[in-house]
């Protein structure tokens, strides 16, 4: 089986741990030795960089370095690595990803801005970065110039985020609402004039996390044509992991708020000192609950709108026995056991993301 994942924070795991990527040494989620041996065809590198969570940094530079560092990957790899800019490119890599039986012959790499802070507040600064080779959009990560987010105080759309939902589309970068409240959610979906996604969120009915999506958002998404990307952090997957995460974890966040760049990354760094081993001592979900949002989705919205947004690299957990992404053919075991389909199988690990950026970026 080869796979189209739509989320990983890769490039950020590698700049915070000093990872080499393209050699694959040191141990993060993913490196491409190990996407090439899982039969990745398409991954997507989100591009995180946040006012307020890297109050210290220049935002759009560091968003700028992060973008040089996956054309470096590309550059490095001996042709191993290339970077998907059109549709063509998409169509490519997948074209003959089920007539492959040997380990990949390379992997095609998406970038994507987890979070439009880099544009400084002005839609039309995203032409800049999709000359620099972005080809997804998240408005907001937390709340900022062009929308609410999910974990903030659920604000819309600010007239700006209008502007660059428009100023995407036009550009044929995808939208993706992973991380957008309910309401800049529901505006997204009334203004849209090409299908959007939801790059790494899952099943609210399943798991309550407001980061996942409703069973009317699903649907909304799968009527325009769109596709949800689900999620492996165990608080996404699996409600009662996620009510013992957020009783460790609010406190986290509530503490880590301040007006001091610094002082807040003290915070963030000292909770996460204090909270780690009793977050490590919640025991795991099993790779199985991918399958049950999986079959939700395809409950709700139909075969057509799901995919793989794995958050590698993104995340402080997994599902048992999940390790990274050589993992992602247990992912496969756990749809066929669940009664997929061959067919539904592909759908989901690769035929729908490729053919909904392939629509958009067309």
């Amino acid at each position: 089986m080869r796979f189209f994942d739509a989320h990983c924070d890769t490039v950020m795991r590698v700049f915070d741990a000093d990872l080499d990527f393209v050699q694959g040494r040191g141990r993060g989620h993913m490196d491409l030795p190990r996407l090439l041996a899982a039969g990745h065809r398409v991954q997507l590198f989100a591009v995180f960089a946040s006012h307020n969570y890297h109050a210290s940094l220049d935002v759009r530079a560091y968003a700028e370095q992060a973008i040089g560092a996956i054309r470096g990957w590309v550059d490095a790899s001996t042709g191993r690595m290339r970077l998907a800019l059109s549709a063509d490119d998409v169509t490519q890599a997948c074209a003959s990803a089920d007539e492959r039986e040997s380990d990949g012959e390379n992997v095609w790499a998406l970038i994507g801005l987890e979070g439009a802070d880099p544009l400084e507040g002005r839609a039309e600064n995203l032409a800049r970065f999709h000359e620099l080779g972005v080809r997804n959009v998240i408005p907001a990560w937390d709340d900022n110039a062009f929308s609410g987010s999910s974990f903030g105080q659920g604000g819309p759309l600010t007239a700006e985020g209008y502007r660059l939902i428009e100023a995407a589309e036009a550009l044929r970068v995808m939208v993706d609402v992973s991380h957008l409240s309910d309401a800049a959610f529901d505006q997204v979906q009334q203004i849209a004039r090409r299908p959007f996604i939801a790059s790494h969120s899952n099943c609210r009915a399943l798991c309550p996390s407001p980061r996942n999506l409703t069973d009317a958002q699903i649907r909304a998404l799968a009527d325009c044509g769109g596709v949800m990307g689900i999620n492996l952090s165990p608080d996404f997957l699996a409600a009662d992991y996620h009510v013992r995460w957020e009783a460790v974890m609010a406190p986290l966040r509530t503490a880590a708020l301040g007006p001091e760049a610094e002082a807040r990354a003290a915070a963030r760094q000292k909770l996460r000192e204090q909270v780690g081993p009793t977050l490590r001592a919640i025991p795991l979900p099993p790779v199985e609950w991918v399958a049950r949002h999986v079959h939700h989705a395809i409950q709700v919205g139909g075969e057509e709108c799901i995919g793989l947004g794995g958050d590698l690299d993104g995340v402080a957990a997994l599902p048992a026995g999940v390790t990274g992404v050589e993992s992602y053919p247990l992912i496969v075991e756990a749809l066929d056991a669940a009664g997929l389909t061959a067919g539904q199988v592909e759908k989901v690990c690769w035929r729908n993301m490729a053919r909904v950026f392939v629509e958009v970026m067309a």
